[in-house]
């Protein structure tokens, strides 16, 4: 198909033999795919063209430029204070969200979050707040921005009009293999994020089993083109690049990672999940003030403390139509499985792997997740783990108690659980969460 001088075929043919494709072409690619000018099997033949061969660092800054423009921008210059976004690349029992938003609320910052949905083994934002009875997550641009200037924060859907030209290659990228590439992932970010309209953007871009980059060396290259593109668009921008090798959190669910996100927020900050969260508030309030992380540290452990943080947390889903009890009596709330099931382990020694992929595709199944993007998830199924790499535990010690609607799934769960964590006689130290950090270079 043919329009503006550029042939569909010709430049998939140019990707095919290691060209490049300038930003005229990807935007006339983007432009002519939402106008069904380009067909889904010629963006597919492209992005697996570009996958094998590379896209170049200009093309992910290309193609984030026309994917951001492919619709509509959200305009949050009305609101008062720092306007900070904060993204995760996905993971399992990757609840910062649902922790760092309010935090950041607390201390001043107006948070406008814009989250997505499940898919295969790891965690959607949006489906553990939508397990709180009433929550609404499909809102309106001038409600966004009322939540926000109202509570300090919102965590809401994409609309169908920010970014279509992104959902609509990601679905295609989902199913065609082309998900792992770091120029894809850069673009796809880094647009939804500068459409979003924050002025300041942390990111935490996840490393290891249950990330999309396995290896430290491609987490941080993701990371490092995530801000370049991020400043070059006059956006105040870090990434922490961080472990995914087992699930951050212990709650891997939708009801139950809610449940386990206030009463991490009702305690002191305490284990990898709370510390992660308050590292990524300090280094975005940092950023939106000026100056450096460790002296924002103080005031937000004392908001964590204090319960400042957690009454932003209610504020905000009341105001999105949840029932805020929820943040003083979670487990009466949210709903409940069926069927618990306490799993102990076989054999005593060290903790030396809890894979994060395979608790994830575990959860899944239970019903937690989805396959399909047009699934239902339950929200009240789901593990919630006992252990961590470098625990050492007795015979008969629990591993995890298993939440599910019946009790063979619950003993499904229990056996493969137990094949997934293995103990051996060796001691194995604690692994660390952040593994590093790429900085606003200004």
């Amino acid at each position: 198909m043919t329009s503006g001088g550029y042939r569909a075929v010709d430049l998939i043919g140019r990707k095919r033999d290691g060209g490049e494709l300038d930003a005229e072409a990807l935007r006339w690619l983007v432009d002519g795919y939402l106008a069904r000018r380009v067909t889904e099997g010629q963006m597919a033949a492209l992005l697996m063209a570009g996958v094998l061969n590379g896209f170049t660092d200009a093309e992910a800054r290309a193609l984030t430029d026309a994917l951001r423009h492919s619709g509509e921008t959200l305009d949050l210059s009305e609101l008062d204070g720092p306007v900070i976004d904060k993204h995760s690349t996905g993971g399992v029992g990757d609840d910062t969200t649902l922790i760092v938003s309010p935090l950041l609320a607390a201390a001043g910052a107006q948070v406008v979050k814009l989250s997505g949905r499940g898919l295969g083994h790891t965690g959607g934002t949006l489906d553990k707040l939508e397990s709180i009875p009433g929550f609404r997550v499909d809102l309106s641009p001038d409600e966004l921005r009322a939540v926000a200037a109202d509570t300090g924060c919102v965590v809401a859907a994409q609309s169908e009009r920010l970014v279509p030209g992104d959902r609509a290659i990601y679905a295609l990228r989902d199913v065609t293999g082309t998900v792992g590439s770091r120029a894809l992932i850069a673009s796809s970010v880094m647009s939804k994020k500068l459409a979003g309209g924050a002025d300041t953007i942390v990111l935490d871009v996840k490393c290891g089993d249950g990330a999309f980059m396995t290896t430290p060396e491609d987490a941080r290259a993701l990371a490092e083109l995530c801000v370049e593109i991020g400043v070059e668009a006059g956006r105040r921008c870090t990434a922490l690049v961080t472990a995914m090798d087992q699930p951050l959190g212990r709650s891997v669910g939708n009801a139950l990672a809610v449940a386990g996100c206030v009463e991490a927020m009702s305690a002191p900050p305490s284990g990898r999940l709370a510390e992660l969260a308050l590292d990524l508030a300090c280094h975005g309030l940092a950023l939106a003030r000026g100056g450096h992380p460790d002296a924002t540290r103080e005031e937000l452990t004392r908001l964590w403390r204090d319960g400042a943080a957690l009454e932003r947390l209610a504020a905000m889903v009341a105001a999105q139509g949840g029932d805020p009890s929820v943040c003083d009596r979670p487990r009466e709330v949210l709903a409940a499985a069926p069927v618990t099931r306490e799993v102990s382990a076989r054999d005593g020694g060290v903790v030396a792997a809890v894979p994060a992929r395979g608790i994830g595709e575990l959860a899944a199944g239970l019903g937690a997740g989805r396959t399909h993007e047009d699934d239902e998830v339950d929200p009240a199924v789901g593990l919630e783990l006992r252990v961590e790499i470098g625990d050492r535990i007795e015979r008969g010690a629990p591993l995890a108690v298993v939440h599910a609607r019946t009790d063979a799934a619950a003993d499904r769960a229990a056996d493969e659980l137990r094949r997934l964590v293995r103990v051996g006689p060796d001691d194995v130290p604690a692994p660390p969460t952040v593994l590093g950090r790429r900085a606003d270079p200004r």
